[in-house]
C-alpha cells in the first residue's frame, strides 16, 4: 500500500439519486416521501428557461419546508451550469436563503478545476457572511470530453468536492456518440460503449476519495434496461445511480444493496481472518475459498454499507 492514501471525504449514502425538476412542486413534495436515498432538485436541464426564476424559488422554499434529513433523505440542488447567467443567481439565492439546509450543490457539465473553484469560492464568503454552522459539499457531473480528459485532475480539487457523477447523455452529445437511448446501449457497438468513460471516472474517485454515480436511463418504460445498466455500474465500483422516473428507485436500491447472503459471508469473512490471526496465521479459508487481507478489505466495504442502510 502506498504512503500515499486519500479516505473516502464524506460518507453518503447514495444508491438512488432522484432528479427532481425544480418547476415542479408536486414532484418535489412526493419525492420528500418517497424511498430515493438522495434527491437533487434539478434547476438546469430539467427547467425551460422561462421557468428558470421561480423554478429557483420552488427549490428554496422546498429546502425551508421540508424537513429532509427526518425523511432520512440528502438532498441536493444542480445549479446552471457556468456558461450561463443563472448560475450565479442559483448559488447566491440557495445558498443565502437555504445554505444551512442544503447538503450538496451539483455542479454541471465540469471541465476544469476552475469551475469548481468558483463555485467553491462563492459558497466559502456566502457561509462566511451568514455565519452558517453547517458545511455545505460539492458534486461534479462529469459529461463532456472536456471533463473526462480532465477527470483525474477534478478529482484531486480537494475543497468541499464529495462525489464525481457520470453524465452520459451530454458526454455522448459531447462526443458526437450515436446512441439509441440515454444511457442504455448501441446493439452496433461490440460491448458497453460506456464501460471505459465510467471504469476512469471510478478509479478517478476511487484514488482520490470521493464517491462514485453512474447517471441516467433514459426508458424508464424498460426496467430491464435500467437493471442492466446499474448492474455494470456497480461492478465498476459506482455507489449509486440517477432514477429520472420514481420506478427506477427501487431499482438502484435493489441493484447497489448487499443482498443479506453477501453481508452473511462478508461478516464470516472478517470472523475467520481475526481467527487464523489468533492463531498465527494471515490466512484462511472459507467455503473452500482462500481468504486474505484483501478479501477482508472487500468485506468491509459491505459491511459499511449494509450498516448505512439499516441505519437509514
Amino acid at each position: 500500500m502506498s504512503h500515499t492514501l486519500h479516505p473516502l471525504r464524506r460518507q453518503r449514502l447514495q444508491r438512488s439519486e432522484l432528479a427532481v425538476p425544480a418547476s415542479n412542486p408536486t414532484m418535489i413534495d412526493k419525492a420528500a416521501t418517497g424511498p430515493a436515498d438522495y434527491i437533487f432538485l434539478d434547476l438546469e436541464d430539467a427547467v425551460a428557461p422561462p421557468e428558470k426564476e421561480q423554478a429557483r424559488k420552488n427549490a428554496i422554499q422546498a429546502l425551508n419546508d421540508i424537513d429532509w434529513a427526518a425523511a432520512g433523505k440528502t438532498v441536493s440542488v444542480r445549479i446552471n451550469g457556468l456558461d450561463t447567467h443563472y448560475m450565479y443567481r442559483d448559488v447566491v439565492d440557495v445558498m443565502e436563503q437555504a445554505g444551512d439546509r442544503v447538503h450538496t450543490l451539483l455542479v454541471p457539465k465540469v471541465g476544469v478545476t476552475g469551475d469548481l473553484y468558483m463555485v467553491e469560492a462563492m459558497v466559502n464568503q456566502i457561509e462566511m457572511a451568514k455565519g452558517y454552522q453547517t458545511r455545505v459539499g460539492l458534486e461534479a457531473l462529469i459529461e463532456t470530453a472536456l471533463g473526462m480528459a480532465n477527470v483525474e485532475a477534478i478529482a484531486q480539487f480537494g475543497g468541499r468536492l464529495e462525489a464525481l457523477h457520470f453524465g452520459v447523455a451530454d458526454y455522448a452529445a459531447s462526443l458526437r456518440a450515436r446512441t439509441t437511448n440515454i444511457g442504455g446501449l448501441n446493439p452496433h457497438y461490440p460491448g458497453d460503449q460506456w464501460h471505459s468513460a465510467i471504469s476512469r471516472m471510478v478509479v478517478a474517485c476511487r484514488a482520490y476519495g470521493l464517491r462514485a454515480i453512474d447517471g441516467p436511463f433514459g426508458d424508464f418504460s424498460d426496467p430491464e434496461g435500467y437493471k442492466e445498466g446499474a448492474r455494470r455500474a456497480a461492478a465498476l465500483g459506482c455507489d449509486g445511480k440517477w432514477a429520472i422516473h420514481p420506478s427506477q428507485v427501487t431499482l438502484a436500491n435493489e441493484v447497489f444493496s448487499p443482498p443479506d447472503t453477501e453481508v452473511t459471508r462478508a461478516r464470516r469473512i472478517i470472523d475467520e481472518l481475526r481467527k487464523a490471526e489468533s492463531e498465527g496465521r494471515g490466512a484462511a479459508s472459507l467455503d473452500g475459498k482462500m481468504i486474505d487481507a484483501a478479501s477482508e478489505r472487500m468485506a468491509r466495504n459491505v459491511i459499511v454499507l449494509a450498516d448505512a442502510i439499516a441505519a437509514r
